[in-house]
């Protein structure tokens, strides 16, 4: 069911069909107001919202929300445009005014420096950043940034690629997609963003129905609400919702978190945003694991509070959003530990006894953290500096971790993550954290699923068992099961097939969709199942299962389900099509095309993809396998040899230009590829047996079968290896030595197809 050629791997590399991480900062968006004709719920905007609902409008005024996003003008923007300049990779840009309007000078696509009109304000505090029109229909995010917080200029790439210069050739260059406003930021800025980008003409028609986050991006398009309240009581629908598409009160707190997830959260995007009970159906989250948390699901890197706090105790005990957060102001409730104590007894937490640390006004020394902020003497009592540390993002953005975790300097000695002991007392050593932490609350430990995600990376059955035992335990968080579902198909691919088929009838979208992302379909049982699924309910999950069978010929499709498929692959090719303003998704989108045999479109694609973004190196090899099915064997090498300079570690790749090499019959080259690809992924068969053929080319038996024995040590369960041996010892006349391995293939496979001739080679 793979369909694997030996040199082909399309669709391994980019099987996801939605941009699922989002760069740390990009802005805002578009051009004008919508209009709608439909019977469906309209967007009626705030203003039909002030008579019935004022004081919540007044708490909205002045809020993040309120300030997502504006036109750029003298009440708007906040940085002092007064002739003032900074200094960034030898140039100096500038801000300033000219006829009443603000711009700056700064090095555009060119790399030159350049002068640009701001448009439109993002955000305000802690920082304010500024977005400029470019052609077909772009809006991009300059890097000049104002500090609300401090008054003062920076440029965001010295804090957010401190270890690099960005230059205009780079795709993380302001002028280029990784800045983009209309792809990057604009559906959480604005309400009712339609983001219009055309993959045929690679252009953008991006509109809103009001420039901020208004009533209706959490409520929902509100017209018929206001025919709900026009009505007399008696005559109005007691259980409609009062005419509202979205319910915000009387739910449980993971419908009310989910209200939030489509901003809040790392995520992909099937489509522009639609409301609906099933997060699913438009947005697929980030798991708390990856490059943006560390090991243990602490944040790493900015993660929008939805994949922390989704693992916290906190959620798994009822607590939402509006427990400690006015949700119209999006202020806390209290700036104290008042917060934490409308549900924490105050005689028992808000003590000495617990937090062990002098109160404001008592005798002590501030500290200076690891990352400079200065806590002075009291600050050690705040619930929220030792169980939701922060760190920077974007400069001066300083973000709570929404996990609510206990301070673990433990786990810091065994994983390696941090801890809010050293995180403040960054003077101390992790051990001195331990001793105190010991010397307080003894030195039993709760566990910690970061303990055995760590494991699981070595592959080993402790690890395996570890997984499934978080899977199966319901006392961890949901968002946590599905994360260890996700490592055991990524893990341990076929030793998990039993589990993840038991998750694929999960309740938790999470624990569902990981299921089906990471399960692999290799035989005849997950082929059915992955058939069985494409009339989900669930679009993600129609989308995924569409993904899984673009690679397999429409032949092998039963023809019952050949009216779901369709339906699935016109909505995975427009889930595709939706994320084709990136680098990422034109490569996806090379790949539906390239398994779909339009080689033409793919081709097209991958050059588009690769334009857009050099760096993005496995666009290459796919190229490369199409251009060598293409017979264009010069174009496929240049590309491959150009990855392998750039990515001089990747086994599989340099297997792949073995394999490449020796169909050329460019056999020395290709065995010394072969033997380098042997050490780079010592772990794959396939390059050992094909080291073993080369020798076995090369009339060397010695060699050959001793390769042939290595693939089988890696890989004893494959029939064909041993076959392959036994062929060896037959072809150099080696009888002892065949009968050997005769004896062990009808021992270990007695069921094989070939057995009479197998079972004959004993009785010579």
């Amino acid at each position: 069911m793979e369909n694997r050629k030996k040199t082909e791997r399309i669709s391994l590399l980019a099987a996801v069909a939605t941009i699922i991480s989002i760069p740390l900062y990009l802005l805002v968006n578009t051009y004008g107001a919508t209009t709608e004709t439909s019977e469906e719920a309209q967007y009626v905007g705030r203003e039909t919202c002030i008579e019935c609902h004022l004081n919540e409008y007044n708490d909205w005024v002045g809020s993040d929300h309120d300030k997502a996003m504006d036109h750029a003008n003298d009440s708007t923007v906040l940085g002092n445009f007064d002739n003032q300049s900074l200094e960034y990779n030898g140039m100096v840009h500038k801000m300033y005014k000219k006829d009443n309007r603000f711009f700056v000078q700064t090095d555009g696509e060119s790399g030159k420096l350049e002068e640009f009109e701001i448009k439109y304000v993002f955000g305000y505090y802690p920082l304010q950043q500024y977005l400029v029109e470019f052609d077909r229909g772009r809006m991009q995010t300059l890097p000049l940034t104002w500090n609300s917080k401090d008054s003062v200029w920076y440029h965001m790439s010295t804090q957010v690629y401190k270890d690099e210069i960005i230059e205009h050739d780079n795709w993380l260059h302001w002028t280029n997609q990784a800045q983009n406003w209309n792809g990057m930021c604009a559906d959480c800025h604005s309400t009712n963003l339609v983001k219009g980008y055309d993959s045929k003409t690679d252009t953008y028609h991006t509109t809103w129905s009001e420039i901020d986050v208004s009533c209706e991006a959490c409520h929902g398009p509100a017209s018929k609400h206001l025919e709900w309240a026009a009505k007399a009581d008696y005559a109005r629908d007691e259980h409609n919702n009062f005419g509202l598409i979205v319910k915000t009160s009387g739910i449980d707190n993971k419908e009310y978190v989910d209200l939030c997830v489509r901003c809040h959260a790392r995520r992909g995007s099937l489509s522009d945003f639609k409301h609906s009970a099933d997060i699913y159906n438009h947005t697929i989250p980030n798991l708390p694991n990856g490059e943006n948390y560390h090991i243990d699901g602490q944040i790493l890197d900015e993660d929008y509070v939805y994949g922390s706090f989704t693992q916290s105790k906190m959620y798994m005990r009822d607590v939402k959003c509006n427990d400690c957060h006015n949700v119209h102001s999006t202020k806390r409730l209290f700036e104290d530990n008042r917060l934490c104590t409308q549900c924490h007894r105050a005689d028992d937490y808000d003590t000495k006894a617990h937090h062990f640390h002098q109160l404001k006004g008592e005798a002590g020394n501030a500290v200076i953290a690891d990352d400079g902020v200065k806590f002075e003497v009291g600050d050690g009592a705040r619930c929220i500096n030792c169980h939701m540390p922060a760190q920077f993002y974007m400069g001066p953005d300083y973000r709570n971790d929404h996990s609510f975790r206990i301070p673990r300097p433990d786990l810091t000695q065994t994983l390696g993550t941090p801890n809010a002991c050293n995180q403040c007392h960054a003077d101390k050593s992790t051990q001195w954290a331990v001793d105190y932490v010991n010397k307080w609350h003894g030195i039993s430990r709760p566990s910690q699923y970061g303990v055995a995600f760590k494991e699981a990376l070595t592959g080993s059955q402790a690890g395996f068992d570890a997984l499934v035992h978080i899977y199966n335990d319901e006392v961890y968080p949901e968002v946590i099961r599905a994360t260890a579902i996700r490592l055991l198909g990524v893990h341990y691919q076929k030793k998990s097939k039993d589990i993840l088929y038991e998750a694929l009838n999960n309740f938790n979208g999470h624990i569902r969709y990981n299921a089906l992302q990471n399960l692999l379909m290799d035989d005849q049982k997950s082929f059915n199942i992955v058939l069985g699924m494409l009339n989900d309910p669930t679009k993600a999950i129609r989308v995924e299962c569409a993904t899984k069978l673009n690679t397999i010929s429409k032949d092998q499709i039963p023809a019952k389900y050949n009216e779901q498929l369709q339906r699935a692959e016109k909505e995975y090719l427009e889930a595709l099509e939706y994320s084709a303003d990136f680098p990422s998704g034109k490569f996806n989108l090379a790949n539906f095309y390239y398994n779909s045999k339009q080689t033409e479109k793919a081709e097209e694609f991958y050059k588009r993809a690769l334009k857009q973004d050099p760096e993005l190196h496995p666009i290459k090899i796919n190229l490369a396998i199409l251009y060598n099915n293409k017979g264009e064997h010069e174009k496929a090498e240049i590309l491959l040899k150009d990855y392998l300079k750039h990515i001089p570690t990747d086994g599989a790749t340099t297997f792949t230009y073995a394999l490449f090499l020796s169909e050329r019959q460019r056999y020395e080259e290709s065995m010394t590829y072969l033997l380098k690809a042997a050490k780079l992924s010592p772990e794959n068969p396939r390059i050992f047996y094909n080291i073993a053929m080369m020798y076995d080319f090369r009339n060397n038996s010695k060699e050959a079968v001793s390769y042939l024995k290595n693939a089988i040590s890696i890989n004893p369960e494959d029939q064909n290896y041993y076959v392959a041996l036994l062929n060896l010892h037959v072809k150099y006349q080696q009888t002892k030595e065949s009968k050997t391995v005769a004896k062990q293939i009808l021992e270990k496979f007695p069921s094989i197809p070939d057995k009479a001739n197998i079972e004959a080679i004993l009785k010579q």
